[in-house]
């Protein structure tokens, strides 16, 4: 008897939640699979790893906008598409912790993207160095628990360095004939591509900032607020 009411208990959060799905425009449901490791979180660690989904999306989504702008970067890099060079770029999430993916230098990458004598990829320079400078801000982590130790001021500059590579997308010139990279599909004017990557450079700097703000709260630890030089491309650290 005692087994089969503890059982129940545990059904509950299944059962409870189960009306309140989201479905999204491409056929995906919000729903999340319970685990029994979910007892071993706090309400913040599932705030914490929703988000961490959510900008690892937004980062996904701006690869490859930026490489459908910008084919000729991933034909650099070998791959067939702009999806089979992002799907490279991502495939390492599973066993992040073990991956050589994350001890690269993410400051370099990013500033390599920016160099105009750079031959490489660009936008996996770029947005390699976004993955694993926001994967640090976790701590390299993929999943929270009770124990688990967050910085706020960590969030914090990751959205303030994730603003300085939306603006220096905008704005960084290779010649007197272009951008580094192109953000729209249509050279020249503003187009739904070019709102798009704006929109999801902003999602994802809303979610760095509410989780600063959140895990802050959590800690009563107050962030510092700073800026990043750009005159020296001196980055926030993480």
């Amino acid at each position: 008897m005692k087994r089969t009411a503890f059982a129940c208990l545990l059904t509950l959060p299944l059962i409870a939640c189960s009306g309140h799905t989201i479905q999204r425009k491409d056929g995906s449901s919000s729903v999340r699979s319970f685990s029994i490791k979910d007892l071993a979180k706090s309400d913040v660690d599932s705030v914490v790893e929703i988000h961490q989904q959510e900008a690892i999306a937004s980062l996904k989504a701006l690869t490859v906008k930026l490489y459908r702008c910008n084919p000729d970067e991933w034909k650099k890099s070998g791959y067939a598409s702009a999806d089979a060079a992002t799907t490279a770029l991502f495939k390492a999430l599973p066993y992040w912790h073990l991956s050589p993916q994350k001890d690269l230098d993410w400051k370099d990458l990013l500033t390599q993207a920016s160099r105009w004598d750079f031959p490489g990829d660009r936008v996996m320079a770029m947005m390699n160095g976004l993955l694993i400078m926001n994967m640090a801000a976790y701590n390299h982590q993929t999943e929270f628990y009770l124990l688990s130790e967050l910085d706020a001021q960590k969030f914090y500059n990751a959205a303030r360095n994730t603003e300085y590579v939306a603006w220096e997308l905008a704005t960084a010139r290779r010649d007197q004939d272009g951008l580094m990279l192109l953000v729209s599909d249509t050279p020249g004017k503003k187009s739904s591509s070019d709102l798009s990557i704006e929109r999801e450079f902003g999602k994802l700097i809303g979610i760095q900032d509410t989780l600063a703000k959140v895990i802050e709260d959590k800690s009563n630890r107050a962030i510092r607020f700073g800026v990043v030089n750009a005159a020296g491309t001196l980055f926030l650290p993480i």
